[in-house]
């Protein structure tokens, strides 16, 4: 494991999920993420070390524990590092029971909880010019899989787009796509395509993108929701529940899930269903203790 440069300061750590370095002449420097857990966060912290550099600054692109789970490691390991991060994602890294509770739906199984989530967030960040260190850095409003998700293009025209896209092996391993908001993802998607970048780092996936595989990319995560919301209709032509929708959705795709991957996929779901309402394709109603959707 090591920094890969990618342009000027920028580089990347390559790992389950993408770290991206942005480096300062004084050898203080911004994460971008920081990993699953303070294990993880030990382990970037020594390929940190090995270059000389002190991490000082971190911006989480959105709450989700697989890139916030290193946050503890450095703010304990480092005093005076600063956090960063939408505003909603401020108020989910400071209450650390609020996704898994969205999630389930109530006070949550214990295989949903994100341990170790609960810090305090320095500073938020808004879309367009935010200065870190005197360097201006260009935040994007990439919500859909996260309700607040950002991106971040630093000087050196590298972009950091966390979950909003998906990589070519996630989408062959896990095809059901994790969104909380599915128009919210359909337009991000579409937007990112006129990103004025030219290198682009996903928060899961082995190497850096240039624009075109970028482009060639997204449209294929288009196309996968796309199919998704065909194929949910076409469940729907008959009266079903949302449990049953799932399993067929699950069957029919091959999905091999983790209890905490079947909650997460059911949490789609439901975004998917609110979006085929809000266009008006689908109707619902509560029959015999369950609420059966249907096509309209």
């Amino acid at each position: 494991m090591d920094i890969t440069k990618i342009n000027g300061s920028t580089g990347v750590i390559i790992y389950g999920t993408n770290i991206g370095v942005y480096t300062f002449k004084s050898k203080q420097c911004i994460l971008i993420d920081t990993g699953i857990n303070s294990s993880q966060g030990k382990k970037i912290d020594e390929v940190l070390k090995l270059q000389g550099l002190k991490p000082k600054y971190i911006i989480n692109t959105h709450h989700h524990g697989d890139h916030t789970g290193g946050n503890k490691y450095f703010l304990e390991n480092y005093p005076g590092t600063e956090v960063y991060s939408s505003a909603l994602s401020k108020t989910h890294l400071e209450n650390e029971l609020l996704e898994p509770s969205i999630i389930f739906g109530g006070n949550p199984l214990k295989e949903l909880l994100n341990k170790g989530l609960d810090h305090n967030v320095h500073y938020t960040l808004h879309a367009g010019i935010e200065k870190i260190n005197d360097e201006k850095f260009k935040i994007l409003d990439l919500k859909g899989h996260a309700q607040s998700q950002i991106g971040i293009i630093t000087p050196d025209r590298v972009c950091f787009v966390g979950d909003s896209v998906f990589s070519h092996e996630i989408l062959d391993k896990y095809s059901f796509p994790f969104l909380y908001n599915i128009s919210d993802a359909l337009s991000s998607l579409e937007r990112m395509k006129d990103l004025d970048a030219d290198y682009f780092v996903l928060g899961h996936c082995r190497e850096f993108l240039l624009k075109e595989e970028f482009i060639k990319l997204i449209d294929r995560n288009i196309k996968n929701i796309e199919n998704y919301i065909e194929q949910i209709l076409e469940l729907l032509n008959q009266p079903i529940s949302k449990e049953d929708l799932m399993q067929n959705i699950i069957i029919l795709n091959d999905l091999d899930l983790s209890i905490k991957q079947y909650f997460l996929n059911l949490s789609s779901l439901s975004g998917f269903l609110t979006y085929l309402k809000e266009k008006d394709l689908i109707n619902y109603s509560l029959e015999e203790g369950k609420i059966y959707y249907y096509v309209k």
